[in-house]
């Protein structure tokens, strides 16, 4: 059966999405505490907003952040765990899709190179993978083979010292990685020490080294937690979990530097409950960019000029507690939400031209969905 391609920008990252007669296919990473078994996949029909569930794709720990392969041929899922085979580490699985069906075929596994792996992402050739491991509060970066499978780690950096939160940042606390849109540099937002570390990269290897400059520092006590890249300017947005606020950073494509140029924050100025920020995303444009809010319980929307930086535009409430991950669909028509703690996951119907989110898309449950990804 013939199929077509659309382009898709999802968090910064540029790349293809197949689509099929029964729509989008994409993925849904979760934590298997509970009654969830690791990664599901749907389809969503663009021009109705309607979901259809495939199943459970692959049975695996704690799949709590998903990657997709340059060709797409591959996905990849941290295992989200301390413990694995009796070492200090959680797991990086990887699998090749079956784009008519959703399966996936586990290809191989390898340690993560520190516990509590909890982000990962590809390189733009297809060639390196990198992951945060959270617990541990560091990084490493692994080789990719042309049939998918990961080597062990390339790449290994253990982070030490501690932030200003004595609750939150006792220790390093690894939580994004990023690539560059150039593969020249990858970033490791490290929500404990309130940094984010700059490596370069060779693509060939996979092997990372310290930059110089080595790294940006937010404000004390804001927890840099994810980060995505404008498609069209040199700019970059940080989500801070403990600050909740975005910082948008002007970015040095010859050097690696990453300079604040505004910090904005994600809350309703009348808010004085606890929330914390999650996930950034920018839409296809660059025109809007859009952050989540855990205790708030929204995504805030905000419009972005020529130079990146952001206006509030409002609040989209979600449904349900947690929306942790969430995703553009490839139309941009509809923003797919994680509802982690109440076993749900939720749409809204976005207006491309103003980029606001409203009501009006479909429900669905699935318990823990902490991940979501389209391919």
């Amino acid at each position: 059966m013939a199929s077509s391609l659309a382009p898709i920008v999802a968090g910064g990252f540029e790349g293809v999405a197949q689509t099929t007669p029964a729509g989008y296919l994409f993925y849904v990473g979760t934590y298997t505490n509970k009654t969830s078994k690791g990664i599901y996949a749907y389809r969503l029909e663009s021009k109705t907003g309607e979901l259809t569930s495939l199943g459970c794709m692959a049975e695996t720990p704690n799949p709590t952040y998903l990657a997709l392969s340059a060709n797409h041929r591959f996905l990849y899922a941290v295992n989200e765990e301390g413990n694995y085979k009796g070492m200090h580490s959680g797991a990086v699985s990887a699998f090749s899709i079956d784009h008519m069906s959703g399966h996936l075929t586990p290809l191989n596994e390898q340690p993560s190179g520190g516990s509590g792996p909890c982000h990962l992402a590809v390189d733009h050739t297809g060639s390196a993978l990198f992951v945060a491991n959270y617990g541990s509060g560091s990084a490493a970066s692994f080789h990719l083979s042309r049939n998918g499978e990961v080597s062990a780690p390339v790449s290994q950096f253990q982070y030490t010292g501690h932030g200003f939160n004595p609750k939150r940042q006792e220790r390093p606390h690894a939580h994004c990685t990023t690539v560059s849109p150039n593969n020249h540099f990858v970033y490791v937002n490290d929500l404990g020490l309130d940094k984010i570390h700059i490596y370069r990269l060779d693509p060939a290897t996979a092997k990372l080294t310290l930059n110089d400059p080595p790294y940006w520092e937010s404000k004390p006590g804001a927890g840099p937690r994810h980060l995505a890249f404008h498609p069209k300017h040199k700019v970059v947005y940080c989500v801070n979990e403990m600050g909740s606020t975005v910082d948008v950073l002007d970015w040095n494509s010859k050097t690696g530097a990453l300079t604040t140029i505004q910090n904005i924050s994600t809350l309703p100025a009348d808010f004085h409950g606890e929330s914390t920020g999650a996930e950034v995303r920018v839409d296809s444009t660059g025109r809007f960019v859009y952050a989540s809010n855990r205790g708030h319980n929204s995504i805030a929307m905000f419009s972005a000029d020529s130079d990146g930086k952001l206006t509030s535009i409002g609040y989209a409430m979600t449904p349900g507690a947690e929306p942790r991950d969430f995703n553009l669909d490839p139309t941009g028509h509809w923003v797919l939400v994680g509802n982690q703690n109440i076993g749900t996951m939720s749409m809204f119907r976005r207006d491309p031209s103003s980029g606001k989110l409203a009501e009006g898309g479909q429900t669905v449950e699935i318990d823990q969905a902490v991940a979501i990804l389209f391919v």
